[in-house]
């Protein structure tokens, strides 16, 4: 099958990370197929970023269904246009928020994200709320790291990044860790190895819930708020 993963930023080497660590969870016979839009921001950090950068998710999404993709990964934590991508799509769309929030609740009772800027705490919260599981949220916690410097592996930032980890066990009990951007996807292994826990990376949540949707032959509803959009002057 191939799987769509949207970069919806248009950082070229973030959608390069983002699609090593979608084929690292990847099965076998999976294609990954990584993108990003030509025009919007160039990372996404807060309400204004999210509305700049839906335009050229949805017409990623548009040119993923015309090539009869199986399935759609929106790769920012945020959920970047998820409900409209939805409604656009008859694949499958996987945000990769929602899908290390649903996998997490699998693995343990509480659990803590861990994100970049705290501009980005009420996104993540509000999404929590939509998606039912705010009450298995310990606490969502900004590191105070910018998008971009993920980019570089900075000591610094991947030292904050490990005292909010440290944080959320000794102060809210987390249980597990969700990291809260694409952009620290190739961190999991070894904050899991270091802090003794589940670390869950949104990405690979992403493209495994998506496999198994299709291996389920699921489709989206176009039933409700998930209809095809209407034809009009756009």
């Amino acid at each position: 099958m191939d799987i769509l993963v949207v970069n919806p930023n248009t950082t070229v080497s973030m959608t390069e990370k983002i699609r090593r660590a979608a084929e690292r969870a990847a099965t076998p016979g999976t294609r990954i197929v990584g993108v990003n839009p030509p025009a919007g921001p160039e990372s996404i950090e807060g309400f204004y970023d999210d509305a700049l950068a839906v335009p050229g998710l949805l017409a990623e999404i548009a040119k993923g269904e015309a090539q009869g993709v199986a399935a759609h990964v929106i790769a920012c934590f945020d959920d970047t246009g998820l409900e409209a991508a939805r409604a656009l799509a008859c694949a499958p769309v996987v945000g990769i928020g929602e899908a290390a929030f649903h996998v997490a609740s699998l693995v343990a009772g509480r659990f803590a994200v861990v994100t970049t800027l705290a501009r980005s705490v009420p996104v993540i919260e509000f999404n929590l709320l939509r998606y039912g599981l705010a009450a298995r949220c310990a606490r969502v916690r900004a590191a105070e790291v910018p998008v971009l410097a993920l980019e570089e592996r900075h000591p610094d930032a991947c030292n904050r990044i490990d005292a909010q980890i440290a944080a959320a066990k000794s102060d809210e009990g987390a249980e597990a860790i969700v990291l809260g951007c694409a952009g620290m996807a190739d961190l999991t292994a070894e904050l899991a190895t270091r802090h003794g826990l589940p670390v869950i990376d949104g990405v690979a949540a992403g493209v495994a819930l998506a496999e198994t949707l299709v291996r389920l032959g699921l489709r989206t509803s176009k039933l409700g708020g998930y209809a095809p959009p209407l034809p009009k002057r756009r």
